[in-house]
Formats: structure tokens, C-alpha cells, sequence
């Protein structure tokens, strides 16, 4: 018959055991959601795949200070470039788009944008105050019909983040134009219900993957903000209310959406802006005025896996809990599962 010592030893090996897989379940739930996944970056490493498309990681409500910051106009970068916006070369095009030529684009007020998708219109007033090189990019795109018969590859359902993300034509979660470009972040960006985003894979690697919220989420201050739904919102909430494919709470819809076509402004492609640039100690700005007003329409025709969900595993090394701090370490893998959906 065993003594009270050997119980107290098997009951303590046994709440150590419990406490280790609430652990790596915890550990698992955040896997499924961080910037850059397992069995994406063997797609980098094995064919040169450019990712930049999930979000995710250690979703908390406060936002990473830590993050690229840079003033409305210019992108996040080490080595500021010589004109407001840059797009280098980055990966392979997943449509054959060309770069954007303007890079010097308005950088006050807002444009609209028309997104028909098989399940509904919605509307997108971009803000170019608040990021000019990613609303350029995003209007450079659908002059060229990038977006057009394109899926939203992306649903997520859990309380702290649901979003629908789009914008890549490979419906993978891996696909870009191209090229790259800056963030454009002050740091206290907030994903409130409405919220217009670019889906990036770390600093500086925006491309044409976007994300639109629905719901209140809670996302550190990592994702430009485009502009805001200001029309339509009510068709995205009906798609997610269909749920996951497959179930779960992050993967593609349950419902196939496929954005048809993107409407912009004839001319909103040119438009320029004011730049203050700095020449022997001397502050010049260089101006320029907008051009067109008419609309100008991209061709209609309609057509997933998830970045996170069926695309990517997590990033984060994780690593087994010693029987010393397992109990500690439980509760705070339960308190962050808990803020990373």
C-alpha cells in the first residue's frame, strides 16, 4: 500500500503532466496564428515563396510600441528613400502588375474605392493623410485589375480577432505583386470595427494582402491602416456568421467570397502630393495637384487556404516547461491563448 509521501508525489507528477499539455495547447493556439508559419518558411526556404501575408502572433490588446513607427508619409525603413514612397522588387508576382510609378502620391484627404464581391458591395474610403504609399499601392493595383475575380482567403472568428482578409490571387495566403513596400504606423493604431488593414509578415513587407474587420479586434500596432469600411460591412458580418470551412476559427470562409471587381476614381492614380524635403539645412516643399475625378471601373468577372490557418503553423520557439516553473508557465500560455485568436 502506498504511503502518503508516494500519493503526494504521484498527485504532484500528475498536476505537473496536466500542466505541461495545457501548456503546449496554449503554445499550439498561438502557433496557428503568428506572422510567419512553419510550413510557410519551408516554402521560402525550399522555392523562394515571399511571404508577408499573415497577421497574427501575440494579439493583445495593448499594441507593441516596439514596432516600425514612421510619420504619415514616409515608410518605415532603417534607409529613408529619396522620394515619400518606394515599392522595391520583392518575390514573385502572383498577377503580372507593375509597381507603382508615382511616388510622390496625395497625402491629404481620402479616396473611395467600390469592392464587388459575389456576396455583396462594399465600400472603402482609403486614407491618404494617413498612409499615401500603401492607398497608392492599393489604387495602382486595381487600375491594373489585380484584385479582380479574386478570393478572400481568410476568416477569423475568435473573440479577440475577426477579420477578412483578401488580396491574394493565389488564395493561399502567400501571394504578393511583386514588389514591397514601407509602413506607414504612429503606434497607436486601433483595429475597431470597420478597420481597413494591410496583412504583412513583419516590418516593411506590405504588398497587396489586406484585412478587413468586423468585429473589434486586438492586434499590436503592427498593421497600417488603409482607411475604413464605410458601406457594406453588413455583407462581410454574413459572411462570417456562415463560419470557417471545416470549422474552427481561422481559415478560409465556409462561404467561397471572391472579390469581382474594384472601382476607383478616374485619375486617383496620379494624384500627388506635398512633400516637405530637406536640401542644405533648408526645408523646401515640392507640390503638386490632383488630377481626375471621374470614375474609372476594372473588369468584372467572378472566381483558399489561410495564411495562418491552412498555410502557416507559428514562428514562436517553443519549448517544454520544467516541473519547477510548469505551473507558472500554464498560466501564462492560458492568459496569452486566451488574447491570440
Amino acid at each position: 500500500m502506498p504511503s502518503n509521501q508516494q500519493r503526494r508525489e504521484a498527485a504532484k507528477r500528475k498536476l505537473q503532466r496536466q500542466l505541461v499539455r495545457r501548456q503546449q495547447r496554449a503554445v499550439a493556439q498561438r502557433r496557428r496564428l503568428m506572422i510567419v508559419g512553419v510550413v510557410a518558411a519551408v516554402l521560402v526556404i525550399a522555392g523562394g515563396v515571399w511571404l508577408f501575408s499573415s497577421i497574427g502572433g501575440n494579439n493583445t490588446a495593448s499594441g507593441d510600441t516596439s514596432a516600425s513607427s514612421t510619420t504619415s508619409s514616409a515608410p518605415a525603413s532603417s534607409t529613408a528613400p529619396a522620394t515619400p514612397c518606394s515599392y522595391p522588387v520583392g518575390g514573385t508576382a502572383a498577377k503580372d502588375v507593375d509597381p507603382p510609378t508615382n511616388l510622390s502620391p496625395a497625402n491629404t484627404g481620402t479616396v473611395n474605392a467600390t469592392v464587388t464581391l459575389n456576396t455583396g458591395t462594399l465600400t472603402f474610403q482609403l486614407d491618404r493623410a494617413n498612409a499615401p504609399c500603401a492607398v497608392e499601392s492599393f489604387l495602382s493595383l486595381a487600375s491594373q485589375k489585380y484584385f479582380d475575380d479574386t478570393p478572400c482567403h481568410r476568416l477569423t472568428t475568435a473573440s479577440t480577432l475577426k477579420v477578412l482578409q483578401c488580396g491574394d490571387p493565389t488564395g493561399k495566403g502567400t501571394g504578393g505583386p511583386g514588389y514591397t513596400f514601407g509602413d506607414e504606423l504612429t503606434g497607436n493604431e486601433k483595429y475597431t470595427e470597420g478597420t481597413l488593414a494591410m496583412a504583412n509578415g513583419g516590418a516593411d513587407t506590405n504588398g497587396s494582402q489586406f484585412f478587413i474587420v468586423y468585429g473589434d479586434s486586438q492586434l499590436q500596432a503592427n498593421y497600417t491602416v488603409l482607411g475604413k469600411v464605410t458601406k457594406g460591412l453588413d455583407v462581410v458580418k454574413a459572411i462570417a456568421k456562415k463560419g470557417v470551412k471545416g470549422g474552427g476559427q481561422d481559415g478560409a470562409p465556409a462561404e467561397k467570397v471572391t472579390i469581382k471587381t474594384v472601382t476607383i476614381p478616374s485619375g486617383s492614380v496620379k494624384a500627388t502630393g506635398d512633400y516637405q524635403t530637406t536640401t542644405g539645412g533648408a526645408t523646401e516643399t515640392g507640390s503638386a495637384v490632383a488630377t481626375g475625378s471621374a470614375p474609372d471601373t476594372g473588369s468584372a468577372a467572378p472566381d483558399t487556404a489561410s495564411s495562418t490557418g491552412a498555410g502557416s503553423a507559428g514562428s514562436s520557439a517553443d519549448g517544454s516547461a520544467s516541473a519547477s516553473d510548469a505551473t507558472t508557465a500554464a498560466a501564462q500560455s492560458t492568459d496569452s491563448a486566451a488574447t491570440s485568436g
